[in-house]
């Protein structure tokens, strides 16, 4: 029933932009932490954003800081993560993360590629 869903992955050259979405069901959005993951090849999965159930607080890894950018809109039960100046070691699959207490959902990832 629980459903987080990732759309806006792609091939993008150095320097662009992309902006991926996270929509959700099944549970309310509003009460969680959302998070962004991504994994690239060979490597364990990273935390890259997080922002709080309300929104107004934010964390970045140092490697996006400046670039990327989270945020989310709880009428819509949907979390978003604006990537701007694209790096090639940006490239993996981003996961949507939802967290409450000890309570934890994944999507399903979708795939950046950030190459010339």
């Amino acid at each position: 029933q629980v459903q987080l869903v990732e759309s806006g992955g792609g091939l993008v050259q150095p320097g662009g932009s992309l902006r991926l979405s996270c929509a959700s069901s099944g549970f309310t959005f509003s009460n969680y932490a959302m998070s962004w993951y991504r994994q690239a090849p060979g490597k364990e999965r990273e935390l890259v954003a997080v922002i709080i159930s309300a929104g107004g607080y934010t964390n970045y890894a140092d490697s996006v800081k400046g670039r990327f950018t989270i945020s989310r809109d709880n009428a819509k039960n949907t979390v978003y993560l604006q990537m701007n100046s694209l790096k090639p070691e940006d490239t993996g699959v981003y996961y949507c993360n939802a967290k409450r207490w000890t309570i934890l959902y994944w999507g399903q990832g979708t795939q950046v590629t950030v190459s010339s």
